[in-house]
């Protein structure tokens, strides 16, 4: 940027590449991106998890080294000119006051997947405050920053006292480059449980449990907060002067790529691990915690809601065997007209059927085979995208992309799905880091950035027979949650 116009140039005059650090839970993956989005180059390594006490925890250490190598490979063959980090919105980190003390924490990052100590589960409830305070349900494991810190606080009160911030993933990666520490808002507002989106204050546990001073100013998702810092530079033979920006959820980036390009009253719907449903138009009195539902953030701080599940997880575990095969229609067709049925949740989370984790199960004629477990997995994902649309209301525009629409079918059913709905979907699968490479040229770009968006292949079985099919499951996976719910009353 020079004096406050489009500049896509570095001083030296060479095409400005943005490095891009995507942080999943699974894999870790570092891109150069040219600054209209293009992904140029792609490097990953898988996301390392140790068993060791005092929990199970990311090896930030390996993953540094990665990191800092491997941006300074990426620096020598593009000319980078700034650095941004996407992550989950799971992912936290409490560090110390020095990005070269180690790894840089106080305490190792919590893997969120685990299963909570029961008294910190217990206490950690009556805490939390309502809704909007945590932006979520209670979601499974670790998962929110919040319980995070409260365990940490808890079981090492000694490594705790010593901390100096609590980071978001993308702003943990943004201080060990620049040694500036701050807040985002598309973080804090993934579930964190400690800022209001809603409001725009921080949570009520934030002020009872004394964590103020940990958790550092706001910056905006795309501004510059510093460099990379001189002795990183000379340690790893990185590039002096590139700029490091505050970063971004990743979910939230995908959904920025969009408003980037001018689909504002679209609803964006992310495929991976998670499904996640977006829009900036569902009214904040819709949102049901109890049906995962979730309201979170955009770039600017303005509400946004939300939609999600495990979907990833549920599809594994109904795919098994099959997930390296397309689905075909004629398979799906099969699975359609003799009723067979994956019922949720197989995994661990409820998603948007309450009291339903770990109960999933297949109803009717059992799938016989690896391909008809994949057709099912397709169908079963499918539907449950259209349940997240349709808590959130959105009757109009749908944008589909990520990893599921690897396969044909599942845009093609999501579509059939919703026959009065506008289904289109973008089959390039690196939204996310084109949608944050997109913050490096936050309000200077002179046209909307460009996004190729594609109508889904027509799903051909009879679409009564897959209407009458999506209503039975629709009431069989409410008649589980219902069951669900008096056998708790029941337990109590």
């Amino acid at each position: 940027m020079a004096d406050g116009h489009w500049n896509d140039r570095r001083d030296d005059g060479q095409a400005a590449t943005v490095a891009v650090l995507d942080v999943g839970k699974t894999n870790v993956k570092l891109n150069a991106v040219t600054a209209s989005g293009a992904i140029l180059e792609t490097l990953s390594i898988p996301n390392p998890v140790l068993s060791d006490r005092p929990w199970r925890h990311h090896d930030l250490h390996t993953l540094g080294g990665w990191v800092f190598d491997t941006l300074a490979g990426l620096a020598r063959r593009h000319p980078v000119s700034t650095f941004v980090s996407s992550g989950h919105g799971s992912g936290g980190v409490l560090v110390g006051p020095d990005p070269d003390a180690g790894d840089g924490t106080a305490l190792p990052m919590i893997d969120y997947e685990q299963a909570l100590p029961e008294d910190i589960r217990r206490q950690y409830a009556p805490l939390s405050g309502s809704f909007f305070d945590r932006g979520s349900a209670m979601m499974h494991g670790a998962t929110h920053h919040a319980r995070q810190m409260f365990w940490m606080q808890q079981a090492q009160p000694e490594g705790f006292s010593q901390a100096r911030w609590f980071l978001g993933v993308p702003q943990y990666w943004a201080w060990r480059l620049s040694g500036v520490a701050v807040s985002e808002a598309t973080v804090l507002g993934a579930q964190s449980h400690l800022w209001n989106v809603a409001e725009r204050h921080w949570s009520p546990i934030v002020h009872s449990q004394g964590w103020r001073d940990l958790l550092p100013p706001f910056a905006r998702a795309w501004e510059a907060i510093g460099t990379i810092r001189p002795v990183l530079a000379g340690r790893y033979g990185l590039p002096p002067g590139i700029k490091v920006l505050a970063g971004i959820h990743d979910s939230s980036a995908n959904f920025y790529r969009y408003q980037a390009a001018g689909f504002n009253e679209a609803t964006v719907v992310s495929t991976g691990t998670w499904i996640v449903a977006l829009s900036g138009k569902t009214p904040l009195a819709r949102l049901d915690e109890h049906r995962g539902m979730t309201c979170n953030s955009d770039v600017d701080g303005n509400p946004v809601g939300g939609a999600l599940t495990m979907g990833g997880r549920e599809f594994s575990h109904v795919a098994g065997d099959g997930d390296h095969l397309n689905a075909d229609a004629a398979v799906v067709s099969r699975m359609i007209a003799q009723g067979t049925m994956a019922l949720p949740s197989f995994g661990d989370d409820d998603g948007l059927f309450p009291g339903s984790a770990g109960k999933g199960y297949i109803a009717g004629p059992q799938p016989a085979d690896a391909a008809e477990r994949k057709a099912l997995a397709v169908l079963y994902t499918a539907l449950l995208t259209v349940e997240c649309l349709d808590a959130l209301g959105s009757s109009g525009r749908v944008i589909l992309d990520g990893s599921f629409l690897r396969d044909p079918l599942y845009a093609g059913l999501v579509a059939a799905l919703r026959p009065k709905g506008d289904t289109v979907s973008n089959l390039d699968t690196y939204g996310v880091a084109s949608g944050t490479a997109l913050l490096a040229s936050h309000g200077t770009r002179p046209a909307r950035a460009a996004i190729a968006l594609e109508k889904p292949p027509v799903f051909d079985h009879p679409s009564a027979d897959l209407a009458s099919y999506a209503r039975r499951w629709r009431v069989l996976a409410a008649q589980a949650t219902q069951s669900n719910r008096l056998y708790e009353r029941s337990s109590q």
